[in-house]
């Protein structure tokens, strides 16, 4: 549904989109035959700005994408009765492998509000927008003449593309299970949400009336996602195999999904980072090179906050441990939680010994994600000289944090976090990891060594302590006794362990690993399945 390539194509919203641009900037670097398949939004996700009390608003922008090449081919889908037509664009200019994109928005048609906004609208639009990413994504395919040996859904929103596939194959005279279990071996499929109520789920009947069943009749709907259908089901009924995106998250989806009968199996590809992209090449050089790092760091850290004054016109202390936050405002990501003891946090602001940046989008519809935000506003009001909010969060605003600041923190509430790509752009730039143990955390930085980690303090508290208090305390343990002496006292141990976490990350953690492993774990077997079957029959 979204791509993060650059800041100049705004159809993406957060960290699905930047994994899914990183991909294709990976596949690029290595020469891999692939193409991605997404939508035009017209609209983007959000320009989301804050109000003088503090609240978020939303204004929605039409962009102009003149520099997307127009492929001239177009393609139809039925969406509630309407033949719709698309346009599809190609993106190929930011070291990307090819990705068309699919567009009802162009001048003149009545179309637009189906690629308008991504993520927005009501479930009618949503489906709107999958069928066409779906089923018109397939036929997109079909119509450019590019021959595909295995498609690859990365979360439930693409499924509709496996209906067309069964469609076709039916259409040729296969019944409908012959067709999926023929159709199961061109796919596999990427769940990253581990949260049950985050799995999107329609009414068969809603389904049908806006004709995404795409032929299918009930029963055979059923029999891919249940009623009411679920995408993330119904993705692995259709897929030869499936993948969770940190170790963590795969035993999270086997939990979750255990009940599921005829599903594929789960396995664990864990997701990575185009370091191209996200590491500063003064901090790659001086790695490579074995040189100092704190130099490097400290030119990058001047350019964040000078970034930061010409943005908000505050000055921060370049000398200051600053720590940056920035990701989607969700509740589960406790944005707010080193704010909640005024007691502990304050005296080190009042002897200036700690900066915070954040930034950070919410959902438009998302009241709880805007309450987030609005109380890191607050906080950056009352603080004027140790906190900042930098709004209507981007790529851009990403880079510089990433990058400029010392301290990555990282506190979701386990297990919701799937993986967490920020962090590891953190790493890879020497920005150390300040994070409680989910996702790829578990993964990457050793404790007092590349990173410092939550969960290692107070293991021992009181049953009756929340997740919140003991994740609290520690935090404010670390930052005490931890991570303020040795910024200020001990220079050399802050530069190794810079130096030990970009070791750390920088392969293990990078997009061509994960594709890599994408080839070996997930898209050879699967071909090699579709040849032993073409073999048998």
């Amino acid at each position: 549904m979204e791509y993060g390539l650059d800041d100049s194509l705004h159809i993406y919203c957060g960290g699905l989109g930047i994994l899914a641009g990183d991909y294709l900037k990976a596949a690029k670097d290595l020469g891999l035959p692939v193409v991605g398949i997404g939508i035009l939004w017209r609209q983007d996700y959000t320009n989301q700005y804050v109000g003088v009390d503090g609240w978020p608003y939303d204004i929605y922008k039409t962009y102009d994408f003149d520099f997307l090449k127009d492929t001239g081919v177009t393609i139809q889908v039925r969406v509630r009765g309407t033949d719709v037509t698309c346009k599809v664009w190609k993106a190929d200019q930011f070291e990307n492998a090819p990705l068309y994109l699919l567009d009802a928005g162009y001048p003149d048609t009545p179309n637009g509000w189906m690629t308008s906004k991504l993520y927005g609208g009501v479930e009618q639009d949503r489906l709107a927008n999958e069928i066409i990413l779906g089923i018109g994504g397939v036929r997109a395919l079909r119509a450019l003449g590019i021959d595909v040996d295995l498609y690859h859904f990365n979360e439930g929103h693409a499924v509709f593309a496996g209906f067309e596939l069964i469609r076709e194959k039916m259409a040729l005279g296969m019944d409908f299970e012959k067709a999926l279990n023929t159709t199961r071996k061109e796919i596999i499929f990427t769940t990253h949400t581990p949260v049950m109520a985050g799995n999107e789920s329609h009414d068969i009947g809603l389904i049908q009336y806006m004709e995404a069943n795409n032929g299918l009749n009930y029963e055979q709907l059923k029999r891919l996602g249940d009623d009411p259908f679920n995408m993330t089901i119904a993705g692995l009924r259709m897929a030869y195999l499936a993948n969770g995106v940190s170790k963590l998250h795969t035993k999270t989806a086997n939990r979750m999904w255990e009940h599921i009968q005829d599903r594929a199996r789960i396995i664990c590809i864990t997701n990575g980072v185009h370091v191209k992209t996200w590491q500063d090449p003064r901090i790659r050089l001086a790695y490579e090179r074995n040189e100092d790092l704190w130099q490097p760091h400290m030119e990058i850290k001047k350019e964040l906050i000078q970034f930061v004054k010409d943005i908000t016109g505050r000055e921060l202390n370049p000398e200051t441990l600053t720590i940056g936050f920035a990701r989607r405002a969700a509740p589960y990501k406790r944005g707010e939680l080193i704010f909640r003891n005024a007691d502990a946090i304050e005296p080190l602001f009042r002897e200036g010994k700690l900066q915070l940046i954040f930034s950070g989008k919410a959902h438009p519809n998302d009241n709880p994600g805007k309450e987030i935000v609005q109380k890191l506003v607050q906080m950056s009001r009352k603080y004027p000289e140790n906190v900042i909010f930098l709004e209507n969060y981007d790529m851009s605003i990403c880079k510089h944090l990433i990058s400029g600041c010392d301290i990555w923190l990282n506190n979701p509430k386990r297990p919701l976090e799937a993986s967490g790509t920020s962090g590891m752009k953190a790493a890879v730039n020497g920005v150390l990891n300040l994070s409680v143990v989910d996702g790829w955390v578990a993964e990457g930085p050793e404790h007092e060594v590349s990173g410092w980690l939550i969960d290692e303090v107070f293991k021992s508290l009181p049953e009756k302590e929340t997740e919140d208090e003991k994740d609290l305390q520690a935090l404010y343990h670390l930052l005490y006794e931890n991570v303020i002496p040795t910024y200020y006292k001990d220079r050399e141990r802050w530069v190794n362990m810079m130096r030990a976490s970009i070791e750390m990350a920088s392969y293990q953690f990078s997009a061509q690993r994960m594709i890599k492993d994408y080839y070996e774990k997930m898209y050879k077997p699967a071909y090699q399945a579709q040849k032993e079957s073409a073999v048998t029959v």
